[in-house]
Parts: C-alpha cells; sequence; structure tokens
C-alpha cells in the first residue's frame, strides 16, 4: 500500500538534525530548522488516505520512506505503531526514536536528516521538488 505527494525544497534545508528529518506545510522555515527537508506541503496527514494511516497503526507495520528529486534519491525505513494519532495538521515527523506525538508520522527510523543523501539535500537547497513516497507494508 503506497501514497506519494510532492513537496518543495528551500535555500535553508540544512539536514543537520541526528535523530529526525521532518516535512512540513509552512512556506518559510529558518535556518535552525535542521531537521525540516520539505516546505509548502499541499499534503498533511489529515489527507493521506485512512487505509494508510489505518496501516501504519497496525502493530509491526513496516513503513517505507522513498525521498526523490531530479538528481538523487534515498530511502529510509521504519515502522508505525497503535499509538500514533497521525493527526497534526502541519507537520509530518521522522524518527529515528521511538517517541510519539501526533507530528510523528514513523518511529525507529533507520535514518535521519543528517543520514539522507548529500545530492538530494544539494537540490533541496536549490529549492527542487521532493516526491515523497509512503509504503506501508
Amino acid at each position: 500500500m503506497e501514497y506519494s505527494f510532492t513537496v518543495n525544497g528551500h535555500p535553508n534545508v540544512t539536514s543537520m538534525h541526528g535523530t529526525t528529518f521532518e516535512i512540513t506545510k509552512d512556506k518559510e522555515i529558518g535556518l535552525t530548522a535542521d531537521c525540516i527537508i520539505g516546505v509548502s506541503s499541499k499534503v498533511s496527514m489529515e489527507d493521506i488516505p485512512k487505509e494508510i494511516l489505518n496501516a501504519i497503526r497496525k502493530s509491526n507495520s513496516k513503513v517505507t520512506i522513498m525521498l526523490e528529486t531530479e538528481n538523487s534519491q534515498d530511502e529510509i525505513h521504519g515502522f508505525g505503531h497503535p499509538e500514533l494519532t497521525l493527526d497534526h495538521p502541519t507537520d509530518m515527523v521522522y524518527r529515528k526514536s521511538d517517541f510519539k506525538c501526533s507530528r510523528t508520522l514513523m518511529i525507529n527510523a533507520d535514518k535521519a536528516a543528517c543520514d539522507l543523501d548529500k545530492q538530494l539535500i544539494k537540490d533541496l537547497k536549490q529549492a527542487k521538488n521532493l516526491n515523497v513516497t509512503i509504503i506501508v507494508e
């Protein structure tokens, strides 16, 4: 089961955060927003089809995130959890930890912002589009 959407990069993407990466509906970010890799998303968790959200909430659900720009791609693996509310109106956070809040879409991820492909981050700093695909098994 999968769902795809597109967000924008931003010149202030630094991708230095060591435990998370984030996509937001916000249009602007500062240099201190070191986990945000995508902005101006037209999609929030409220827009993701219910069957995808329900699959993420199942015990032992495996979640894969595919990130793709015109010059690069990366793949992140993690897990869903029954305690995820998946209802934040603007932000989607992918975490290496098992911390859960309304902004969390995936826990125990194998990559954070600082681990992402360097060409992908270079494209995002140039405000290129980022295609995001959520795959749930």
